[in-house]
């Protein structure tokens, strides 16, 4: 057993409070404010913040790897590639996880990029870990879709459809639909998708999604895009999750109806990059989470990597709290709300008896510009210590 002692624990369920946090196999096994130090392992921390480990809701980690021009996270020949799984193309040993756990962040939801309209399956891993098996926390978790200029602009490089959001828009509606009419044929044949002829893998791996089992994670900003993701979600009567959302704030009352039906989340950022594309020219940056927050719409926060650095993820919430946001509201939404929008908050993101002991250990309190992670565990293991 190992007790971290006398640290400033936020749980995210209550007030912070001075006090003590144990763990063993893997699991928080106490908290309080004083626990018995009687034959275990002893880490006094006084002084320190501890807070549960950070996720961060959306990313490309381990697929657009550091320090390279290549990337694995978008396959850019076909608008329609659901087939497509993060987890057959992140690379563990990639740099960017080592700098991650160096900032307490210790969970991320990593998959394709938006080049595509449908562009294949997120996974919830952990930041540590020598294969991609020993990393995963929930998988699937989501099918990645994009709206807006992304695929646009790409196809139209290559001289191929879509070259406007009206196609993108009915692409994507003819792949859902194809999805259900390939359903209805699976079910009419006994259920086993072994049991037809014409076996379409694309179409296979969309039954997940139209069957409610996993969210489309739909990436868009422009304010017409999310109306015109919340739109096709509702036609299908699908799980999804609005990935960006930049110009949500424009259409706060569509997002209020979006979160009362299918809408299981809203995933804001990065919030502090240039607006080199005309999609983002009204982006509010780091002054959109208080504007959210004071309309009444949860959120979590990401840094979209590579877009941001993984140390660029506690300034931009920092910056935010500086617009007003409250800095209860600000952690949370790294840590509880971010794993409740990905599925994953029975295991993560909060400080609580039973739950992994994925935990960051701050030297001041970690919105402070002075602030440095100096301790990092996942699974109870400390992975980064700083020396």
């Amino acid at each position: 057993m190992l007790i971290l002692k006398n640290g400033t624990l936020m749980t995210m369920c209550d007030k912070p409070f001075k006090g003590d946090i144990a763990i063993q196999d893997g699991k928080i096994v106490a908290i309080a404010k004083e626990l018995n130090n009687e034959n275990v392992q002893i880490r006094d921390v006084t002084g320190c913040y501890i807070m549960p480990g950070i996720i961060d809701a959306h990313s490309h980690l381990g697929l657009h790897e550091s320090g390279t021009r290549e990337t694995d996270h978008n396959e850019k020949t076909n608008p329609i590639a659901p087939q497509l799984r993060a987890i057959d193309a992140i690379n563990p040993q990639d740099v960017a996880f080592a700098e991650s756990r160096e900032v307490g962040i210790t969970s991320c939801a990593t998959g394709p990029g938006s080049i595509n309209i449908i562009g294949g399956t997120f996974a919830v891993i952990k930041t540590y870990g020598n294969t991609v098996e020993d990393m995963i926390l929930k998988y699937p978790v989501a099918m990645k879709a994009a709206l807006g200029e992304n695929p646009k602009f790409r196809y139209t490089e290559m001289n191929s459809t879509p070259k406007s959001r009206l196609a993108t828009a009915a692409i994507l509606r003819e792949a859902l639909a194809a999805a259900v009419d390939y359903d209805r044929k699976i079910k009419a044949n006994g259920g086993d998708p072994l049991s037809i002829p014409d076996r379409n893998l694309k179409l296979e791996a969309l039954l997940p999604v139209i069957r409610g089992e996993i969210p489309l994670k739909i990436h868009i900003h422009r304010a017409d895009d999310i109306a015109t993701a919340i739109r096709i979600a509702e036609e299908f009567d699908i799980r999804y999750t609005l990935d960006h959302c930049s110009e949500g704030y424009i259409i706060i009352d569509r997002l209020y109806s979006a979160l009362s039906k299918g809408c299981e989340g809203i995933i804001i950022g990065p919030l502090m990059i240039y607006k080199r594309k005309l999609e983002s020219r009204n982006k509010l940056g780091v002054k959109l989470p208080k504007v959210l927050y004071d309309a009444g719409i949860e959120f979590a926060i990401c840094t979209d990597f590579p877009e941001m650095i993984p140390s660029s993820m506690m300034p931009q919430v920092a910056l935010s709290v500086a617009e007003g946001l409250p800095e209860e509201i600000a952690l949370k939404s790294i840590t509880i709300t971010a794993a409740r929008i990905l599925g994953i908050d029975n295991r993560v993101g909060s400080l609580e008896v039973g739950k992994d002991a994925d935990i960051a250990v701050f030297s001041c309190h970690p919105l402070d510009y002075r602030s440095l992670c100096l301790m990092t565990l996942i699974d109870g293991k400390i992975v980064y210590e700083r020396k």
